[in-house]
């Protein structure tokens, strides 16, 4: 049995952590919050982009970029893949990171011609201790995501699409669907179908008489496919960014419940061993006075 001291010990050290885990509990959520902020204020803009490509489409008919596959061809397993793997850059967060890291090695373990290309410490450690080659390691940190940075992105990932080096570039980053869960989803940014954005919703609506394109609808196109490619990772990159913090959030809050009911555990031990060590003097007080007592009345017995 733990002695008084070394359990009030204990419940100290609970307190302090429990002290750093409510302090990022905090830091968390006022994060998350700056965060979904900037996600909604990005939302229109992307939506603005991919209604404008259904304008081309609807206007010129069947245009011919290296972007989109060919009507009617059907997708190819063959060739090289480029991967966008977005991780945090620490621990922390309950499943964040390992859900991410999971699909990861998923989907190269299907395909093992594939290129990694990795935003986050926890990624880069992660590949780097199991001795997975990184293509390219974007060395700024994940708490911070911009458009700039999307963009530094996007013409990485561009380039080599453009060179041949990759025949599909795919992301991974984690959607948070709601403030109770969160979900790593897998997606390929290039190359599209047409109906990605030719069907759905927007069709209904009447094209005009005539566009003029400059220089040609083939690269205007590609123009705006760069821009809404920046921004589909410029969202994956907050979305990645608020799952993070949300997980972080619960699993924090999570630590919190547990220290208290570590603290009633350790504090129902304290009592129960204070309360023992009272009886035990009490008793020996007890003990002493009667012990005591018999003495005097021998002593009185032998004189008498």
């Amino acid at each position: 049995m733990a002695s008084t001291k070394e359990i009030k010990d204990r419940m100290e050290s609970v307190r302090e952590t429990q002290k750093i885990t409510n302090a990022m509990y905090l830091i968390s959520s006022t994060k998350l919050r700056k965060a979904k902020a900037d996600l909604q204020q990005t939302r229109p803009y992307f939506t603005a982009l991919r209604n404008e490509i259904k304008r081309i489409f609807r206007t010129a008919g069947n245009v011919d970029s290296r972007y989109f596959y060919p009507e009617n061809q059907k997708e190819a397993d063959e060739g090289t893949f480029a991967l966008l793997v977005i991780t945090a850059d620490k621990g922390l967060a309950g499943a964040y990171n390992q859900n991410v890291i999971k699909e990861a090695v998923r989907i190269y373990g299907e395909h093992p011609d594939t290129k990694l290309f990795v935003v986050g410490e926890y990624g880069r450690h992660y590949f780097d201790q199991h001795r997975i080659p990184v293509e390219h390691s974007f060395l700024y940190t994940a708490q911070n995501p911009t458009m700039q940075r999307a963009r530094e992105i996007c013409s990485i990932l561009l380039e080599g699409f453009d060179r041949g080096d990759f025949s599909k570039i795919y992301i991974i980053y984690t959607d948070m669907q709601n403030s109770m869960s969160s979900e790593a989803r897998t997606t390929r940014l290039l190359p599209f179908h047409r109906t990605y954005f030719t069907g759905g919703e927007g069709q209904k609506s009447a094209a005009p008489d005539s566009f003029t394109f400059v220089p040609s609808v083939t690269a205007v196109l590609e123009s705006v496919i760069q821009s809404y490619i920046s921004g589909f990772i410029y969202s994956a990159l907050i979305d990645s960014f608020c799952s993070e913090q949300n997980a972080r959030m619960t699993a924090m809050d999570s630590a919190n419940k547990n220290a208290e009911k570590l603290l009633s555990e350790l504090s129902l031990n304290y009592n129960r061993e204070r309360q023992a060590l009272i009886t035990q003097e009490i008793t020996e007080i007890s003990a002493g006075a009667r012990a005591q007592k018999r003495g005097k009345h021998r002593k009185e017995a032998e004189t008498a």
